[in-house]
């Protein structure tokens, strides 16, 4: 298996471990365990490559031969690698080699989903709930509406974004996306007829069909929302039920404001339409402003995937006490509850700040933005405030073109018509800024060859 991450330096490593030593003879032992707790949290990621030793004990302020004993240890424990001429780096727990020495153009940078790794704080997160955990183990597992303990916690971060909020208007779910098929379920039948902005989520856009619904698209403006046209869609087209997504808009990355947000309650209130606000992103804001209140009438779906990992699959909906109870019984369908470990492991990872989340994904859309502006500088987009990803205008109609392209060069990437309800959308494309700065610039530089390629070729795509 060949993984190549990028190089960290001295003095980063030694901020990221922090206080490592706990004693004053046990201090090799000390560093191998402070490494191998940021390798299972995420924070040194398979294929890293280590400070020289030199460089490294410097940052320390120890002894070179105190950092070879920690290293031969991680090697002894198969967590690091190390080749003559070529340094040391991070290795899988499990054992698989991996050659730092290939090329990283070797590999595939995935730009198709906007996901991060999990946050700093989740093998700690994890140990605390295993703890909490046996006071579990004499129940049945089932959980219902979700454990008091996150629906409390999940409450309390509604209640101090302006929307006052009680366990009680909390169920638990396995995602958003789940909360959204639940609500579906429920609120539309065959023929129904479901708002969406377009662009929108595509996998939102696959539930509705698979509901036998029918999805109506307003176009999204260069200002953000339509207004006049979804007021024109809920008159004509009658909708059983409207999905948006008003916090950093995916693909486009709007913020709606408070003044837009009362205008939208209005509308769908005069028009008797429930509503699903999809709040994936809402937690991602780069900018440090105050978040505007959420939609109170609105039935709210959120979810620990994008803001923690997406290894936990636990998400939530907010909504009045008889709407959750027609949810309840509708979910019996689908499922019986969701995992009670990994409500625990959120619910102690929610008593964290998201500051150094919020701050790593900040450094990677300046990266992107500026990797774009160098390689594809025909490309034009809007810096969003929040999110994971820019929504780029291509200078020509080839972005299915772009993505086949793209394949062959290592990178994979959605097609601007994956967002459109009737496909379309060729002029644009969704870059997310998920990976670290370095694979990000590298998979720019990638597009940018790929890009050359199909420029000014025909609209057809080659026969495969």
């Amino acid at each position: 298996m060949n993984l190549v991450g990028g190089r960290i330096s001295g003095p980063r490593l030694a901020t990221l471990l922090g206080a490592w030593r706990r004693g004053s003879r046990q201090g090799a032992a000390d560093l191998a365990a402070a490494i191998e707790l940021q390798v299972l949290d995420g924070q040194l990621p398979v294929g890293t490559r280590l400070p020289a030793e030199r460089e490294l004990a410097d940052a320390l302020g120890v002894s070179r031969t105190l950092i070879g004993a920690a290293l031969d240890r991680l090697r002894d424990g198969g967590l690091v690698a190390s080749r003559r001429g070529a340094g040391s780096w991070i290795t899988p727990p499990g054992g698989a080699t991996i050659d730092a020495s290939v090329p990283e153009r070797g590999d595939t940078i995935d730009m198709s989903r906007a996901a991060t790794a999990a946050v700093p704080g989740m093998v700690g997160a994890v140990d605390t709930a295993r703890r909490l955990l046996v006071d579990e183990l004499g129940g049945t597992g089932y959980t219902g509406q979700g454990l008091p303990l996150l629906r409390q916690r999940i409450a309390e971060r509604y209640t101090e974004r302006g929307l006052p909020t009680s366990p009680a208007q909390v169920m638990i779910t396995n995602g958003a996306h789940h909360a959204f098929v639940l609500a579906l379920r429920m609120l539309t039948g065959p023929g129904d007829r479901v708002l969406v902005e377009q662009p929108t989520y595509p996998n939102s856009l696959e539930a509705v069909r698979a509901a036998h619904a029918i999805p109506v698209p307003v176009a999204m403006t260069e200002e953000g929302w339509d207004f006049e046209g979804i007021e024109a869609v809920l008159r004509q087209a009658g909708p059983r039920l409207a999905y948006l997504i008003v916090d950093f808009q995916n693909p486009t990355g709007w913020r709606m404001d408070d003044e837009g947000r009362q205008r939208l309650g209005r509308m769908f209130t005069r028009a008797r339409t429930a509503v699903v606000i999809d709040e994936t992103l809402a937690e991602l804001d780069l900018a440090n402003a105050v978040a505007p209140t959420p939609l109170a009438s609105a039935i709210l779906v959120g979810t620990s995937s994008k803001s923690h990992w997406g290894g936990l699959r636990i998400g939530w909906i907010r909504a009045s006490e008889e709407i959750l109870a027609r949810l309840s019984s509708t979910r019996f369908g689908l499922d019986l509850g969701s995992p009670v470990f990994e409500q625990l492991v959120l619910a102690e990872l929610l008593t964290q700040p998201l500051h150094g989340r919020r701050e790593e994904i900040r450094t990677q859309r300046d990266a992107l933005v500026d990797a774009v502006r160098t390689y594809c500088p025909e490309w034009t987009f809007r810096v969003p405030d929040g999110g994971l990803s820019l929504w780029c205008k291509l200078p020509e109609p080839m972005s299915t073109r772009l993505a086949v392209a793209a394949a062959s060069h290592g990178v994979q990437v959605a097609p601007g018509s994956r967002f459109g309800v009737n496909g379309g959308l060729e002029r644009w494309i969704r870059l997310p800024f998920a990976h670290a700065p370095h694979r990000l610039t590298e998979a720019v530089r990638r597009l940018s060859v790929a890009a050359e390629s199909v420029r000014g070729c025909p609209g057809e795509l080659p026969v495969t």
